[in-house]
């Protein structure tokens, strides 16, 4: 049960002061037997005239932000820290909680359960040429029993072994048949041909946005910026969390922020300005996590001082207070 910290920074440059408009902020995980929230901040500079919290459709934690319409700047900068114990299920647990009547494919979910998971086992991204459930095909056997965990296993690792990892910074998701084309792919690219593959079969998916962390026994790519992976439904296991980027399985070095149906709904970070698009000049995006008790905060070294703090209320959310002020 590693304690982690996580330390967010998003900073947005414009080439002149444009007036900001509504931000929907992302970063703030839900307690839950697997995580335990301890403590969390959130920074922003200039601060919004209002802010308020609310759950999304899917019962993620989201912040909504607005300014003064007078308001202009040059900058944003949004701060996220969160200090956090994790107790990842592991995949031994999934294998002991996992429904007889779903163990081996194809398996169907019960009867009460349907209306809920129906919209997540619908394919998301059109496949016109059938390469996602070719692809997934692969990893049912042609003799013996195609136990589902196993099925879903394979298919984390043959992402992990068989495809590379290239970062991109464009915002947006790749169609997995394009990512199945290229042989390469982000995370997110990764998680919705997980998501996709496993809809073929059956499943319901959700994709999962959060943080990634290393541990001593294993290293991982993906976690300088947030990370993104898949879970499937399974009936007892419940939601099992697959990480194809990493070839991770049931929430291993993963914290969960946010879940949703499709990679556009979980951005951590979204919003806008009221300008020309030449005002726009840059966006930084900075992730640190830290794991161990080291009370030392995580994050980048600022430059230009802490950000001045937002009237950000909400449960376990505290004011960082600039220089001079406590």
């Amino acid at each position: 049960m590693p304690r982690v910290r996580v330390s967010h920074t998003t900073r947005y440059l414009y080439n002149q002061p444009v007036q900001l408009s509504q931000h929907r902020l992302m970063l703030r995980p839900q307690d839950s037997h697997d995580l335990r929230l301890l403590e969390a901040t959130l920074s922003v500079d200039p601060p919004p005239q209002s802010s308020r919290w609310a759950h999304d459709v899917f019962g993620n934690s989201v912040c909504l932000l607005d300014w003064a319409p007078e308001e202009r700047t040059d900058r944003l900068e949004i701060v996220s820290r969160l200090d956090l114990i994790h107790f990842p299920a592991g995949p031994s647990l999934p294998r002991a909680t996992l429904d007889p009547a779903a163990e081996v494919f194809p398996f169907t979910y019960p009867a009460e359960e349907v209306p809920d998971v129906s919209r997540l086992m619908e394919r998301q991204t059109p496949d016109p040429e059938h390469l996602v459930d070719a692809w997934a095909r692969r990893f049912i056997p042609l003799e013996g029993e195609a136990r589902t965990l196993d099925v879903l296993a394979a298919m984390t690792q043959a992402i992990h072994q068989n495809f590379i990892y290239a970062a991109r910074e464009t915002e947006g998701t790749q169609l997995p048949a394009e990512t199945l084309r290229t042989g390469a792919g982000t995370c997110r690219d990764f998680a919705l041909l997980m998501m996709e593959a496993a809809r073929s079969l059956g499943c319901a998916a959700r994709f999962v946005s959060g943080y990634l962390y290393d541990s001593d026994s294993i290293q991982t790519v993906g976690g300088g910026a947030t990370h993104a992976w898949a879970s499937v439904y399974l009936p007892g296991a419940g939601w099992v969390e697959y990480d194809p980027t990493n070839g991770l399985v049931a929430g291993t070095n993963l914290i969960r922020v946010g879940v949703t149906r499709s990679p556009a709904q979980a951005m951590p970070v979204g919003g806008g300005f009221v300008g020309t698009a030449g005002d726009f000049h840059s966006l930084i995006v900075d992730v640190a996590v830290s794991v161990g008790d080291d009370p030392s905060p995580v994050g980048p070294e600022q430059d230009d001082g802490p950000a001045e703090p937002g009237d950000i209320p909400g449960p376990d959310i505290e004011q960082v207070a600039p220089p001079g002020q406590a």
